[in-house]
């Protein structure tokens, strides 16, 4: 049997073309990967057997016989979609949603469901109501969330690939502490017909692979228009590896957010990887020029408000009345609804409600939400403005390499402070990647962020691909 592992998407499909290997001799691997590897890593809520995975197996299409995991908020028909809550963890999914749909239409073989931050809430992957997932390259740390069982598997190399689910940066950050590359495409550009929402206005699914390549394969296959989704975009479908070259385009300037590099909150080892990416893109011909966006240093007071707002608005359908846990031993209508909240929730979902609860109140909207709906607006002005002089923007994708477990459990604004340069890509409704740019001292995974102007994926992946021919950072892998 040929081993797989950390094979690419693209190094997988042309064995299957050569006919070396087999779809079911494939799927066989990982699912072995899985058995042998997940105990210790924890990044599946539930791998399916064999025989249901190949039930839906096309045969054909642009992913035939590539397997990869599913974030658990997004729909698989008839399999749990437990949004990593106890509130939902019966719950069986009546329908598929549009991107497992469209998977499955090219072929792709889905695993299982993926671990993630109850709600997609988190930073961590520890406010999961099932269990903590673990970094492939050291597992005394997280890896990064609300994403983090998705990412997990893909850097220990139990598949290929793997969906999640980026609001706040809940695909760029977790890439970024497991050293992948992980897309945050347009809003609108991917369906979120069958998304347990967190915050509609923001979410957005996201892809996580090895290589910039295998990223734009799948994004090929789960981008466009969608009539059951109203805000996606009138985006015909195309192969966004048609144009991956290699090289980066002619003139191409990349503007680096210079008051992202100086925040105080960025780590120096951060820092000093981030530079020396920059140094490398400039010796491979790139213009780069320093930059300022001032509403930046806003982008995560205004996230924290508005998704907490949209959160508590959508999770009030959760109340034991239509679908998912009841709290049992109830009295009346009201204690149901206290109760079956109180204990199907946990208590990060709980305190963020509380708070979107709080910032739409009749009293307190016009002081906090009015206002953070002013200051996207100019968050999204400053992009608008910045893309005028340059086709990229440039800046870390995490504030610190991955962290302990626990390390911020009495310390909830620095846990909510790892947004702080992703949140804002999210509130502007822009594209943006994270690709892996070096590693610590002490050997851990750091990303850089690139940004683009509404429907550049195309450009993005061009000059991602590109500075992954420089490079070879994304050929390094944990030993696990």
């Amino acid at each position: 049997m040929i081993d797989l592992k950390f094979a690419t998407i693209q190094e997988i499909k042309s064995l299957i073309e050569k006919k070396e290997v087999t779809p079911e001799q494939v799927l066989d691997f990982y699912l072995e990967q899985f058995a042998v590897i997940d105990p210790t890593i924890k990044s599946a809520l539930e791998v399916f057997d064999k025989a249901s995975i190949l039930k839906s197996f096309s045969g054909k299409g642009l992913l035939a016989g590539i397997p990869g995991l599913i974030k658990d908020n997004i729909n698989q028909e008839g399999r749990i979609a437990s949004c990593g809550s106890k509130i939902l963890e019966n719950y069986t999914a009546a329908y598929d949603a549009t991107v497992i749909s469209r998977l499955k239409e090219e072929g792709a073989l889905l695993v299982g469901r993926a671990n993630m931050d109850e709600f997609a809430m988190g930073s961590s992957t520890e406010t999961s109501a099932y269990c903590k997932t673990a970094n492939p390259w050291d597992t005394s740390r997280v890896p990064g969330g609300s994403s983090g069982g998705s990412a997990a598997a893909v850097a220990a190399g139990l598949v290929p690939w793997a969906l999640g689910t980026d609001t706040g940066g809940s695909v760029r950050q977790p890439a970024g502490f497991c050293n992948l590359v992980g897309l945050k495409p347009t809003y609108g550009s991917v369906s979120r017909f069958g998304v347990i929402a967190y915050a509609s206005s923001f979410d957005q699914v996201g892809v996580f692979t090895h290589t910039v390549y295998d990223n734009a394969l799948v994004y090929s296959a789960i981008a466009g228009v969608d009539e059951k989704d109203s805000s996606t975009l009138d985006l015909a479908k195309k192969d966004y590896t048609e144009n991956l070259t290699g090289k980066f385009p002619t003139g191409l300037r990349i503007g680096v957010v210079e008051n992202a590099l100086e925040a105080a909150e960025l780590d120096p080892e951060v820092k000093k990887v981030v530079e020396q990416a920059i140094t490398d893109l400039e010796k491979a011909g790139v213009t780069v020029q320093r930059i300022s966006l001032p509403a930046l240093d806003y982008a995560a007071a205004t996230y924290f408000i508005l998704s907490r707002a949209e959160a508590a608005s959508n999770l009030a359908r959760f109340d034991g009345v239509r679908y998912g846990f009841r709290a049992p031993d109830i009295a009346n209508l009201e204690e149901m609804y206290t109760k079956t909240r109180h204990d199907g929730f946990g208590q990060e979902v709980r305190i963020r409600m509380m708070v979107g609860n709080y910032v739409l109140s009749s009293s307190h909207a016009g002081k906090y939400y009015n206002k953070a709906k002013k200051v996207q607006r100019l968050i999204r002005g400053e992009f608008n403005e910045a893309f005028k002089d340059v086709d990229l923007l440039l800046m870390p994708t995490q504030a610190c390499p991955a962290f302990k477990f626990g390390a911020y459990d009495d310390n909830k604004l620095q846990m909510d402070l790892q947004d702080y340069f992703t949140a804002a890509v999210n509130i502007a409704g822009v594209p943006g990647i994270s690709i892996p740019c070096g590693f610590t001292d002490s050997g851990l995974p750091i990303g850089v962020q690139l940004i683009g102007p509404h429907l550049s994926e195309e450009k993005l992946f061009q000059v991602g691909h590109a500075y992954q021919q420089i490079t070879d950072w994304h050929k390094k892998n944990p030993k696990v």
